[in-house]
């Protein structure tokens, strides 16, 4: 997985999965959940990953269309940080089910981030 992640908002995932491995070869290398319709769908171009998310109205004024997703040492220590930094935190730190922890915070500009960190299994 990439350090950092580019992560598109989408109505229409499949449209969009089509586009990237038609026009550039993408691979699906992950997706949640791993049957059905995806929430989540991970893309690898080359050496580089592309994530997919099913938003039903991305269109929406106040939501992102595309956000970073960057993974950390530590999503805890890093979301203390944010704010004296100028960013905002928008939401977590939580522990999600496909085995990350993950923090929404935007940056001084108002860009949308999520710091990642994977959790142990177990």
């Amino acid at each position: 997985m990439s350090t950092i992640q580019p992560v598109i908002l989408t109505a229409d995932q499949e449209a969009l999965r089509r586009f990237y491995t038609d026009l550039f070869g993408a691979e699906e290398i992950f997706r949640i959940p791993e049957k059905g319709p995806a929430f989540y769908l991970g893309l690898r171009i080359g050496d580089t990953d592309l994530g997919l998310v099913t938003k039903p109205d991305p269109a929406d004024a106040a939501a992102p269309r595309i956000l970073l997703s960057i993974e950390v040492d530590d999503v805890d220590e890093t979301l203390g940080r944010v704010e004296a930094l100028g960013g905002s935190v928008s939401g977590g730190p939580k522990n999600m089910p496909w085995g990350q922890r993950v923090a929404h915070i935007r940056d001084p500009d108002g860009n949308a981030v999520n710091l990642t960190q994977p959790v142990p299994a177990g």
